[in-house]
């Protein structure tokens, strides 16, 4: 299913504007306002130490996290202090760290790693590297994506098989609902159109149901999984066992409910070693593995618990628009045949991992008794959506019930509450099953030894070096630190860390691009 563009629905600019332009006018209007004297950072004499102290790390972090405190370097072998620092002996008397969210409309620098990560642990499930086997390039594997069911009619972008746009929801025989609403519109919305995602009939939609469904999708996935892992030992031959591995990214469409793309892999796996990654038998192929999904798809039906609002609970299962397409190694994003290639599905991954409920037209921390009553507008769409979570998860009706900030309320219907302003979807965004790939912890700690090692003084070469080399010098940093503050001191800083994080990536986006231009 091909993704709504939408990434700004609410970010304060105009429809159709990325992340990066919207934060350099935000920047261009911050730095209007600003007191001219905030700029004299160029020209003072620590302007090399404190660009120095940033490191790169937090440079471009729209938010960085300042600690305080102090810094002990301790010969391992020995336990001798070899070198003692504080924070006030730095610039701004602070150590900058990288807020490390994930979210491209919360920090445009710090989701673009984690982009690239995931672009790592997707690619290297796909052709090997990083502790994966080269020879998984030859098993087959699917790229899935699978879609909430309708609770409700919503306005969409059409377009035929040309590119123009079609009718909304044309209809030869006009039906009205109940609200006297007449559910049709001929109108043809562009993809970026704020009416795209919500009801013909704001009081139609089943926006309880919605909640319950982002609240359960996870478990639907679980239970998914193990129907296709039963239904695959129908391909199993005599002591060639098989197994399915995964990665899946979630994303919100702009109705507001969450919809899975995932990349499947077959895999043979040794009952012996369960670590081990076997290549499975060449006689089972992609299109197998594509039958084998659907039907574990559209079989997986489960009832969610009872509620006091609904004792007999919802269903909850999968809608009709299941994809499984097969997954091929070249340089194109889609063959002749229609398959997805890899550098397509890696990119897509990826680049998803760091979207959440802007797509439906939400931004907010996690709300509060306060907040909640603010952003549960019923004369919205998405309003609706947080009154549905924050109702069904305090459960007002159930008389003796703890407070809301109980733990109780953490666990059960009362994790609707809690990620309500996540529109009830309390799962991670980013997934993948044990055998698939290597880890986002693997892939952080690679990227800090690799800056270590190239900011460090190598000093003088091996055989210039005396006879105590081989001795064991390692070193380990102790730190001492408190937390200080989160954000730049000064609106000029943060508007130079931002301005230059954008033209970094903004490079890396046309080399990029220039790249694949040259390969395809």
């Amino acid at each position: 299913m091909t993704p709504n563009g939408r990434t700004n629905a609410t970010s304060g600019g105009p429809t159709g504007l990325t992340v990066d332009e919207l934060g350099r006018r935000r920047l261009a209007r911050a730095a209007a306002t600003t007191d001219v004297a905030e700029f004299s950072r160029h020209g003072r004499d620590d302007w090399s130490g404190w660009l120095a102290h940033l490191g790169g790390a937090a440079a471009g972090c729209s938010h960085p996290i300042r600690l305080a405190g102090s810094l002990t370097t301790v010969e391992q072998s020995t336990g001798r202090i070899t070198v003692e620092s504080h924070t006030s002996a730095m610039p701004d008397a602070v150590l900058y760290v990288p807020c490390g969210n994930r979210r491209a409309n919360v920090c445009a620098s710090c989701a673009e790693t984690y982009r690239a990560d995931t672009y790592q642990l997707v690619t290297a499930g796909l052709l090997g590297g990083k502790g994966v086997p080269p020879t998984v390039a030859e098993h087959p594997c699917v790229f899935l994506t699978c879609t909430a069911p309708s609770f409700g009619p919503v306005h969409t972008h059409r377009t035929d098989a040309k590119g123009p746009p079609l009718p909304c929801h044309p209809r030869r025989q006009v039906d009205t609902c109940e609200h006297g609403i007449d559910l049709v519109c001929w109108d043809r919305h562009d993809e970026h159109a704020p009416e795209v995602g919500r009801p013909l009939c704001l009081d139609c939609y089943d926006h309880d149901r919605q909640a319950v469904w982002n609240h359960s999708a996870g478990e639907l996935w679980r239970r998914t999984m193990v129907a296709a892992g039963r239904a695959l030992r129908r391909l199993e031959e005599p002591g060639a066992k098989l197994r399915l591995s995964y990665t899946k990214v979630a994303e919100y469409q702009t109705r507001g409910a969450v919809h899975f793309h995932a990349l499947v892999r077959l895999d043979g796996r040794d009952p012996d070693d369960p670590t081990a990654i076997l290549t499975p038998n060449p006689g089972i192929r992609a299109g197998h593995v594509a039958l084998l999904l659907r039907e574990a798809v559209h079989g997986t039906v489960f009832r969610s618990d009872a509620h006091p609002d609904r004792p007999e609970g919802w269903s909850i299962g999968w809608g009709e628009q299941c994809d499984p397409r097969p997954v091929r190694l070249t340089v194109r994003d889609v063959d002749d045949a229609g398959e997805i290639t890899h550098g397509a599905v890696a990119g897509y991954l990826a680049k998803y991992a760091t979207k959440a409920t802007e797509m439906a037209g939400h931004v907010s921390t996690r709300l509060t008794p306060e907040t909640a009553a603010a952003y549960a507008d019923t004369t919205t769409h998405v309003g609706r959506q947080i009154a549905a979570c924050w109702r069904l998860g305090t459960r007002p009706d159930r008389e003796g019930a703890p407070p809301p900030d109980a733990e109780e309320w953490r666990e059960g219907w009362g994790r609707l509450r809690r990620w309500a302003h996540m529109l009830g979807f309390g799962g991670h965004f980013s997934t993948r099953s044990r055998r698939y790939s290597t880890t986002m912890t693997a892939l952080r700690a690679a990227r800090r030894d690799w800056a270590r090692a190239h900011a460090a003084n190598t000093g003088p070469d091996v055989d210039e070096r005396d006879d105590q080399a081989d001795e064991d010098t390692t070193e380990v940093v102790v730190a001492s630190l408190a937390f200080a503050g989160i954000g730049w001191h000064t609106t000029a800083d943060a508007l130079m860390a931002n301005t230059a994080a954008a033209n970094a990536r903004a490079r890396r986006h046309a080399a990029r691009d220039e790249l694949t231009s040259i390969t395809c």
